[in-house]
């Protein structure tokens, strides 16, 4: 097998990152965080992109050990064992089928608020028709939307913050340590695709200086556009009106004064979140055919299409799964099912990096232990709902684990 050409230097790495991170997620995390956090929401974003850097610092230092596909799941078994592989991989499984959930919530509610499950069941549909057909997104693609992205959140930013502020207003001083670190959970949704950098290490010139750099780096950039856009959220809406918003950057240039540019908001969230919502889909059915081969899941799903070279029969169960999520379940409700379940894979994530040796070039001490922290506490601070539904879920996944392993004797 041929090693990857080393190409990636620190900008283009940078750059990767920025593309992973700066997505739908601000679209649809503000709204719940505001609600959660109050007047600390900017110490719960500070905190949730505390938690992305340990974890990323974390996943790296993993990624150079087992430059392999996988991720967690294998990090996992190969340092705590098989059972706790199997269950990052399933924490991922079903923490990204409720991400793609909020995402193609995130296209209806941007695209047509009064009939948003039916837009998102339509949008999950046709996704699923598109990667069934074996057409990807491909890096130009993911260029454009990027771009798209980032001109959207800065016509955001400036409208916000020199329009109109006579409409803000603060949310009741009734916040408490759980509030602020259930609203840092759930801007964690916001910072998904950190650890795509981490995967770069056969890519990369001189990957142990340029990785950890471009996480730094990469994340402080999307920090401060989060920091930036928030910033002018606030002031325009106030945590009140930024609390009951399903759509709030839309409404925060229309309440600043530029009520014909929310269209263009408007379009811009809709493309970055389908963009997320078909990436989120192929990664998903990809795992599901990895847990599917290892006899985790159905064998039946490890099926490949023989014409157009895909896991239809992952895709269409994920497909369909999702859809069902967004038909049922609110936007909120899936951001924190997703944050606290994707928390736990991190959880296990930080746990297996603090297992490195020297010798095999463990991250500074004090990330996979921050990282660990802040999982547990960050993951429990969540919505009751969120929290029970996860653990449920979980269990679940344990559950059949044990099953599996008394059948497969």
């Amino acid at each position: 097998m041929g090693a990857l050409a080393r190409r990636l230097g620190l900008l283009d790495s940078v750059v990767i990152g920025l593309g992973a991170m700066i997505g739908a997620g601000i679209f649809a995390a503000l709204g719940p965080a505001a609600a959660a956090a109050g007047r600390w929401l900017f110490v719960a974003l500070g905190i949730a992109a505390v938690i992305a850097y340990c974890n990323a610092t974390s996943s790296a230092r993993l990624a150079a050990r087992y430059p392999v596909s996988g991720g967690t799941y294998v990090y996992g078994r190969e340092r705590l064992g098989p059972f706790w592989g199997y269950l990052a991989g399933w924490g991922f499984v079903v923490g990204k089928t409720a991400s793609c959930a909020a995402m193609a919530l995130t296209v209806g509610a941007y695209a047509w608020p009064e009939h948003s499950r039916i837009v998102a069941v339509g949008a999950v549909l046709a996704i699923t028709a598109i990667n069934y057909a074996g057409v990807q997104k491909s890096a130009l693609a993911t260029r454009v939307i990027v771009a798209v992205v980032l001109l959207v959140l800065s016509l955001v930013v400036i409208i916000g913050l020199f329009g109109k502020h006579s409409a803000a207003m603060p949310l009741p001083d009734r916040v408490g340590p759980r509030g602020v670190l259930a609203a840092a959970g759930l801007l964690f949704f916001a910072f998904a695709g950190y650890a795509r950098i981490a995967t770069l290490g056969e890519e990369v010139r001189e990957p142990r200086r340029t990785i950890p750099r471009a996480i730094a780096l990469a994340l402080g950039g999307t920090l401060a556009v989060y920091l930036l856009v928030a910033l002018a959220a606030s002031a325009v809406l106030g945590t009140a009106g930024l609390a009951c918003a399903a759509d709030p950057l839309a409404r925060v240039v229309t309440v600043a004064g530029a009520p014909d540019m929310s269209q263009v908001v408007r379009v811009g969230a809709v493309i970055a979140a389908a963009g997320s919502l078909l990436a989120l889909l192929l990664g998903v059915s990809r795992t599901v055919l990895a847990m599917a081969r290892d006899r985790y899941l159905p064998h039946a799903l490890t099926a490949v299409h023989p014409h157009f070279g895909v896991p239809h029969r992952a895709e269409v169960v994920v497909g369909l799964l999702v859809a069902v999520i967004a038909a049922v379940f609110d936007l909120r409700a899936a951001i924190g099912f997703s944050s606290f379940t994707v928390l736990g894979y991190y959880l296990v994530a930080n746990v297996s990096a603090m297992t490195l040796t020297a010798a095999e070039e463990r991250p500074p001490r004090w990330a996979p232990i921050v990282g660990a922290l802040g999982c547990v506490l960050v993951g429990f601070a969540l919505p009751i709902g969120s929290v029970l539904a996860g653990l449920a879920v979980i269990g679940a996944g344990a559950g059949w684990y044990l099953v599996r392993a008394r059948i497969v004797r």
